[in-house]
């Protein structure tokens, strides 16, 4: 079978990410980059909770681009159609990222719920598939009503705007992990997305390079190459080694053997929907870590104003969070240095008046090195092999 938004995959043999995906990736890459730069250039919980609803729109986005090209021939030009309506959608709001929450609202919710219900309807009338069909339909019943929350919220400024699309949010993301429940039309059920293992864990982990990624280029650009000192070029080292770390403690072992998780998952799009989250977090974690990277290389002899602080440290915190929740996935438990490495975090709160960020800082990449090295010894004894719970809501 080829058709030209069939499922395809099976038959082709082809389980790696398509290029016309890794290009897609590009427009995300930029989404990040704005949103850490949005973040650190307003630092604030407000701007905290601002930032994760535009980052949730564009993750939804993104994974259902990607769950999606599992089930249609992206070399065909049907394919290939959605993923650039989406790209550019997706560019859009990158665009009006910096003042969504401002002038530039209705610009954000416009391009937005174009992609969303532009994708869903072109897959209605261009599926060959019934059973793709009822699943946009059931998107698209789903973004009509969230679309409402977020057209509403486009019009009225400040914390009504907040409150609105938080809704939208919340009731995009509950509807995707009810499967998107339709009068007449039931619900989606996890073999309709025909998921290929090692082609999803691929996508997971490339989100994670891209957002590691996105830390390192935000810190780079905040080291101005005007105002080279060793303390801003320390802060810089820090940032980096944090990085490093970050990745190691994410792809040792459970982002390594990912692939064979999911296929000795006994329910493969529930565990799909787990990992995600637990990437999702990481992901968060990553664009709050660049944040406040960017404030300690800018200020990195200042002591820690509390809020910032807590901010600069949730950021791995979050990271060790959404590992946590990958590593419960793989291997249907937890090991002890992570929740450990999350309150060492926690403890550095009371710091915050007497250090400067820089030394605060510093102490982040001992604690990841410590999760690190446990890591090692833990699993080079007694290599775990992957062991994914019974999974459900």
């Amino acid at each position: 079978m080829a058709d030209d938004v069939g499922v395809v995959r099976e038959a082709t043999g082809e389980h790696r990410p398509a290029f016309l995906e890794l290009f897609f990736d590009l427009v995300f890459v930029l989404a990040l980059i704005v949103l850490a730069a949005d973040l650190s250039a307003t630092l604030s919980w407000l701007a905290v909770a601002r930032t994760l609803i535009l980052f949730l729109a564009f993750s939804l986005v993104w994974a259902l681009t990607s769950w999606a090209a599992d089930t249609f021939d992206l070399s065909r030009p049907r394919g290939q159609v959605q993923v650039f309506w989406v790209m550019t959608g997706s560019l859009v709001m990158s665009v009006a990222v910096p003042e969504a929450f401002d002038g530039r609202g209705l610009l954000f919710a416009i391009a937005y719920l174009a992609i969303q219900l532009g994708s869903a309807t072109y897959l209605v009338i261009t599926g060959r598939q019934q059973v793709l069909r009822i699943r946009n339909r059931r998107i698209l019943f789903w973004v009509g009503i969230s679309g409402v929350a977020w057209l509403a919220g486009a019009f009225v400024p400040g914390t009504p705007r907040t409150a609105l699309w938080g809704l939208a949010i919340l009731i995009e993301y509950t509807a995707a992990v009810l499967g998107w429940p339709t009068p007449k039309l039931g619900h989606s059920v996890g073999w309709e997305w025909k998921l290929v293992g090692e082609r999803v864990a691929e996508r997971y982990r490339q989100l994670l390079i891209i957002a590691l990624g996105v830390s390192i280029f935000t810190a780079g650009l905040t080291l101005s190459p005007d105002n080279y000192t060793s303390h801003r070029i320390a802060a810089f080292g820090v940032a980096f080694a944090t990085v490093v770390l970050m990745w190691r403690i994410y792809i040792y072992r459970a982002g390594e053997i990912l692939p064979d998780a999911i296929v000795a998952s006994t329910n493969p799009s529930r565990f799909c929907q787990f990992a995600a989250v637990g990437h999702l977090v990481m992901v968060a974690g990553l664009i709050l870590t660049a944040a406040g990277t960017a404030l300690v290389i800018d200020h990195p002899l200042r002591p820690a104003d509390p809020s910032w602080g807590a901010i600069m440290l949730s950021g791995p915190a979050l990271f060790l969070v959404g590992r946590s929740v990958l590593a419960y996935t793989v291997f249907g438990r937890v090991s002890w240095n992570r929740p450990i490495g999350i309150i060492l975090i926690g403890l550095l709160v009371p710091t915050f008046p007497v250090l400067p960020q820089l030394t605060i800082m510093a102490l982040i990449p001992l604690i990841l090195l410590g999760i690190a090295v446990a890591n090692m010894i833990t699993y080079g004894r007694r290599p775990r092999p992957p062991a994914p719970p019974q999974l459900r809501l």
